[in-house]
C-alpha cells in the first residue's frame, strides 16, 4: 500500500458558526466523531439544548473512506438540509465528522433553493471555523516477549517508530503498538524475527 492511501482528513475539535437568512437563524455545529452512536448522542444533546428550535438537521460521515454516512432533514423539505450539509463535508474531503444545523424559523419561507443555500452556507461556516487535520489509518499490534528480548524489540520500535499505545514490562513483557497501515507489514516482519516474540495483529 502506498503512502497516502492510509491518510484521511477530519476536524480536530468542535467548531461552530451562525448564519442568518430573512430572519431565520441557523446555528451550525461541527464535531469530530467516530461512530453513529456518538453522533446521535451529540444530536440529542443539541435537541435538548435548543428544545424550542424549529429544526435540528444534520449529516455525518464516518470511516477513513467516508463510506458510512447519513443525512437527515428533520422535517424540512426532502433534500434541502441534510444533503447540502453532507455535501460540504464531501467538498472539504473530511470524514469522522458530524455537522448539526439548528434552525429557528423567522416567519418568512425561504423556498427550496433558499433552504439549500442556507444549510450549505451554515455547514461551510462551521467547517471554515474548524481546524482540518490529516490522520493515518493505523494497524494495531500486540507483542509479547520475554524480558531478555527487550533490546531487540526496542531496537525495532526505534527503527519503525510505531506509536506505543501501552506497555507492561515484567518477566513476560507486552506492548501494544499502532502504526500507519502502509508500514504495518514491515513492522510485523521485523518483530516476527525477534526470537521469543509473539506478534498478533488486531483487526
Amino acid at each position: 500500500m502506498a503512502d497516502g492511501e492510509d491518510l484521511y482528513r477530519t476536524i480536530d475539535a468542535p467548531a461552530e458558526a451562525q448564519f442568518k437568512e430573512r430572519s431565520s437563524k441557523f446555528f451550525a455545529y461541527a464535531y469530530p466523531v467516530s461512530s453513529p452512536e456518538e453522533a446521535m448522542e451529540l444530536v440529542e444533546g443539541l435537541r435538548k439544548r435548543y428544545y424550542d428550535a424549529t429544526h435540528h438537521c444534520y449529516a455525518y460521515r464516518l470511516g477513513a473512506d467516508g463510506g458510512v454516512y447519513r443525512a437527515n432533514d428533520d422535517g424540512e423539505p426532502s433534500g434541502t438540509a441534510g444533503r447540502p450539509i453532507l455535501g460540504q463535508m464531501l467538498s472539504a474531503g473530511v470524514t469522522d465528522c458530524l455537522i448539526v444545523v439548528v434552525r429557528y424559523f423567522g416567519g418568512t419561507k425561504l423556498g427550496v433553493p433558499g433552504l439549500i443555500n442556507a444549510y450549505r452556507e451554515s455547514a461551510a461556516g462551521a467547517l471554515a471555523a474548524a481546524k482540518i487535520v490529516e490522520k493515518t489509518v493505523d494497524t494495531i499490534f500486540t507483542v509479547a516477549f520475554p524480558y531478555v528480548c527487550m533490546n531487540d524489540v526496542m531496537k525495532t520500535v526505534k527503527e519503525e517508530q510505531p506509536r506505543i499505545v501501552s506497555q507492561h514490562f515484567d518477566n513476560l513483557c507486552t506492548m501494544t503498538l499502532a502504526i500507519r497501515r502502509s508500514r504495518a507489514a514491515a513492522l510485523e516482519a521485523k518483530l516476527g524475527n525477534v526470537e521469543g516474540a509473539d506478534v498478533k495483529r488486531k483487526g
